[in-house]
Order: structure tokens, then C-alpha cells, then sequence
């Protein structure tokens, strides 16, 4: 969690810095989504495990668009609980996973017209991953800081609301839990 702190606060120092060399005004922005993400159930020694389920869970983030090309953006996804039934031994058994992933990432469009741009993001995501199962010895937790990166499609509704569709990549893929990779719909609000 310090690291991630550590990458708002440099961010934000990066974000000033640029504000300080453009003409135009930066716009703040807001947003929310839904996304789906893919979770996997993996149970060394365990029969009978549902491989994995989709699940759709909420994103919040927010930014600023330092001018019509460049910007920088923090967000954060609920990677949702998923549960699974399993046998280990001919003992049944419940797990549930949970988890969410943050980042921070630089954000570059490219407007294709006067209201729909693609864009791409890269920077640094923490993810972290949780099981709980009422067998002894299956329960862990996971953490991790690595790559984040995106690319997506936004279009203007008008000034300040625009859709958005995007996919994402938060790091590496981990044990069990929550796939790295995220599909979104949303929609912002600039100020």
C-alpha cells in the first residue's frame, strides 16, 4: 500500500509539472463502470472445482486531462466475491474469493473526431487477492504491485459527459482469484 501512495504522490508531482508547460486548460473528470472480470478457482489436491465464473462488479476512477492528448488517471475496481464447492479427501467443502485491483497510469488519446478519441493507459497497478475456505490449509492471501495498462474507446455525449469502453490488464496473473484481465463500460464527468 505504500508503494501505491508513493505512485499517487509522484503522479501528481508528474501532473504539476505538466500543467506548468501547456496552453490549455486541464479539465478534472470523474467516472464509474461496470466490469467484468474472470475468476479462477484453483484448489491443490481438491475434486470437483468449478474452474472459473464471471463476475461483474463496480470501477470508480478519476483523473485530469492535462489537454486533448495527455493526462493522468487513478482508478479502482471491486473484483467482486466468487464462491466455489469442492471435495479434498471426500470432505466437502466451500471457498469464496475476493478481491480488487488500484492503479495509477499516464493516459494518452488520440481523437479520431470532434467526440470519440482512442486512448491508451500505462502505469502501476496493486491488486490484491483473498480465499477463504472452510478446510484447513486452503485459505491465503495474495498482494501484488506490477504493470498496469489499458486502451479503450471514449465519445462525448456533450461537454462534460462521455462513455467509455475499455480493456485492461492489472500485473500479473495470480493463483486463484480474480484474471488480471478487466473489460469496463462507464461514463465520465469532466469539470
Amino acid at each position: 500500500m505504500k508503494k501505491l501512495i508513493f505512485a499517487l504522490i509522484a503522479g501528481s508531482a508528474v501532473m504539476t509539472a505538466a500543467q506548468a508547460q501547456t496552453t490549455t486548460t486541464p479539465r478534472g473528470y470523474v467516472g464509474a463502470g461496470l466490469a467484468t472480470v474472470e475468476n479462477e478457482h484453483r484448489i491443490p489436491g481438491a475434486t470437483g472445482v468449478e474452474d472459473s465464473s464471471y463476475k461483474t462488479s463496480g470501477k470508480v476512477f478519476g483523473g485530469v486531462d492535462i489537454d486533448q492528448r495527455f493526462g493522468v488517471e487513478a482508478g479502482y475496481t471491486d473484483f467482486r466475491t466468487s464462491r466455489t464447492n469442492y471435495a479434498v479427501n471426500g470432505i466437502n467443502g466451500t471457498a469464496e474469493t475476493e478481491g480488487y485491483g488500484a492503479y495509477l497510469a499516464g493516459k494518452a488519446t488520440m481523437p479520431i473526431n470532434e467526440k470519440t478519441g482512442v486512448y491508451g493507459k500505462l502505469g502501476v497497478a496493486h491488486t490484491k487477492h483473498e480465499m477463504n475456505a472452510n478446510t484447513p490449509g486452503i485459505s491465503r492471501k495474495v498482494s501484488d504491485n506490477g504493470v498496469y495498462a489499458g486502451v479503450g474507446v471514449q465519445h462525448a455525449i456533450n461537454d462534460n459527459v462521455s462513455v467509455i469502453a475499455e480493456y485492461e490488464r492489472y500485473g500479473k496473473k495470480a493463483d486463484f482469484g480474480a484474471r488480471p484481465d478487466v473489460i469496463t463500460i462507464g461514463a465520465k464527468y469532466a469539470f
